[in-house]
């Protein structure tokens, strides 16, 4: 189906298809120079010692599950209203996926209290992530690791440029893992990056991410190197040149991007304001965020009012979503499933609208006028 309001579009035009097209005259198109300037660009704008490119974001949480060295045995918490790849991680390393509730309807953010009652002595990390580009409590989720002795990674895929307090998301905790996916503030079609201060981890996150190995090909190919090692069961969990040229020009758009869609989103809180029946996440933040998503929550609702309001206005052309379905409701994920009343209401009442920067302010009058009468029919 064609929408005439989609919910995302990508923010591309001739300057990353000249990106592509340079990198393919170049004759190297796998991990390379690119890849190398992506990398030093990102953690130039994060602030950040270390940035590793990698395939794509799961695998960047599947390598800070490895870093930190979590096993068979150990528990991590986790939250269930996110996508499922935050979770699986977890579960790649034969650990205990534990479930922590958000804090609130209008912070869908892990909820330090929950996170500290299910700690436990097998308890070995916590993976928050920073919903829509909003963060999480960090003062209060790094101060409970430091108690208890855990180490903390931020899923910050929907949070590039994001701040908490002045810091950027993905640089408070251990280690950082961002998202380059199609629908991505970044994007790149597939893609990730991992982050951290931590010099060891990134380190070894080179080895990991290509079998093992102490060199890459493109060192070899230059002389740099003429033979390697492999020095510890890795991956091919690489990026390519061509996707990271298509980087580099989507890091130059970024905060022109992101500014124009704060704009949006304020547009969007207007209308919305006097609608008694939604709510609006986060309606109140003001640190930077990438406003990755716009989700809005029915009150006093169920996932079928939920769900005939987006199938009407997909008759009118909007295109909607749900960020997220519980993934402890999951029939892989129900073993581990514990009591999360919140993200339960959540999950059943929350439409995700349209969000990005070309988005114009009739297109935004025109879906909440739509939503404004199917709450009144």
């Amino acid at each position: 189906m064609e929408y005439k309001i989609p919910l995302f579009d990508l923010n591309f035009d001739a300057c990353e298809e000249q990106a592509v097209l340079e990198v393919l005259r170049s004759k190297w198109i796998s991990t390379g120079p690119k890849t190398a300037e992506f990398e030093q660009l990102f953690s130039e704008m994060l602030h950040v010692k270390n940035a590793i490119a990698l395939t794509n974001c799961t695998v960047s949480l599947h390598l800070a599950m490895k870093l930190i060295g979590v096993k068979e045995g150990d528990e991590v918490i986790c939250p269930s209203l996110t996508f499922v790849a935050t979770v699986n991680a977890i579960r790649y390393v034969d650990a205990t996926t534990v479930f922590a509730d958000i804090k609130s309807y209008e912070d869908l953010t892990l909820d330090p209290d929950d996170i500290e009652r299910k700690i436990t002595p097998k308890t070995k990390a916590i993976i928050v992530m920073h919903y829509g580009g909003f963060a999480c409590d960090m003062d209060r989720i790094m101060a409970i690791a430091g108690r208890y002795n855990l180490k903390v990674i931020e899923d910050a895929c929907h949070g590039p440029l994001s701040e908490y307090k002045g810091k950027k998301l993905g640089t408070i905790g251990d280690i950082g893992c961002f998202s380059f996916f199609s629908n991505k503030n970044i994007s790149t079609g597939e893609g990730g990056m991992l982050v951290t201060n931590n010099d060891d981890y990134a380190e070894r996150t080179k080895l990991l991410r290509s079998h093992g190995m102490t060199s890459l090909s493109y060192e070899r190919a230059k002389g740099h190197s003429t033979s390697y090692d492999v020095i510890e069961l890795g991956y091919n969990y690489r990026i390519d040149d061509i996707r990271a040229a298509i980087g580099i020009v989507q890091l130059s758009k970024l905060r022109q991007d992101l500014e124009k869609r704060q704009k949006i989103r304020d547009e969007y809180i207007k209308r919305i304001d006097s609608a008694e029946d939604i709510i609006i996440p986060f309606r109140d933040r003001q640190d930077f965020s990438s406003n990755y998503i716009f989700p809005i929550i029915l009150k006093n609702s169920d996932y079928k009012k939920r769900n005939s309001i987006r199938n009407s206005l997909a008759n009118e052309g909007v295109q909607t979503s749900i960020h997220y379905l519980a993934v402890h409701r999951f029939s892989f994920y129900k073993k581990f499933s514990s009591s999360l009343p919140k993200t339960e209401y959540v999950a059943g009442n929350l439409i995700t609208l349209p969000m990005y920067s070309k988005l114009s302010e009739s297109d935004i009058k025109f879906i909440i006028s739509k939503i404004r009468k199917n709450l009144n029919d």
